[in-house]
């Protein structure tokens, strides 16, 4: 189904059902208030299609997924993702945007790297519905795992980069690094297979703070 749907009315005009104007708003807070619960409706519009998109992306893939069908998740009009997001590229994009907030490895202890690295990573998979979204759309098609590269590309690669001891061997420590990272993501907080779910923080860090320390800073075997 084409995802071009019909320009919605502006349901912000100040006008009655029947076409005439408003009445003008009393004196004072009573006055400030659609203004000022304007902005809250919007964001809690905004959320809920980003929240259905990031499902239907996941189920369905990019190419199946549809305004229409995103819109319907969300309890809202096709009309209104329209005039958020303009098109499904730029819903696709918006519900894709990941920041991993990634800490400054060189004010880090070296021998502490692995364990902030975990730690950092178990933080933003436990409050960063985007991340444990995106890695759905990724496993389920190319567009997700495009996107899924880039912040790997943009964000990770260039913060490993600070503490490499080899510049040529960053891409190849990145990868290693995010097999860890993505690994047990995937299998807690995605997959949520029992094993997994039921390491605690600390059980995790343990495990996987000396493999990535050995990733970040160790000789090439």
């Amino acid at each position: 189904m084409a995802d071009t749907v019909p320009s919605a009315p502006d349901t912000d005009a100040d006008t009655e059902p029947s076409g005439t104007p408003a009445a003008p708003p009393a004196p004072g807070a009573a006055a400030e208030r659609p203004g000022a619960d304007r902005p809250r409706r919007s964001d809690a519009t905004r959320a809920a299609i980003l929240a259905a998109a990031r499902d239907r992306f996941a189920a369905d893939g990019y190419e199946r997924a549809t305004i229409r069908a995103i819109a319907k998740d969300a309890g809202i009009d096709p009309s209104m993702v329209m005039r958020y997001y303009g098109n499904k590229a730029g819903l696709f994009a918006a519900a894709s945007e990941i920041d991993l907030r990634l800490p400054d490895l060189t004010a880090v202890p070296r021998d502490e790297l692995g364990a902030r690295m975990i730690r950092h990573f178990l933080d933003r998979w436990e409050n960063d519905e985007t991340l444990t979204g995106m890695v759905r759309v990724a496993v389920t098609n190319e567009a997700g795992a495009e996107r899924l590269r880039g912040v790997f590309t943009e964000q990770i690669r260039p913060m490993l980069a600070t503490v490499c001891p080899v510049p040529e061997e960053v891409s190849a420590r990145a990868a290693l690094v995010g097999s860890q990272l993505v690994g047990i993501g995937m299998l807690r907080y995605v997959l949520f297979l029992p094993p997994a779910v039921h390491l605690t923080r600390e059980e995790i860090v343990a495990w996987l703070a000396p493999t990535l320390q050995r990733y970040l800073t160790a000789e090439h075997p």
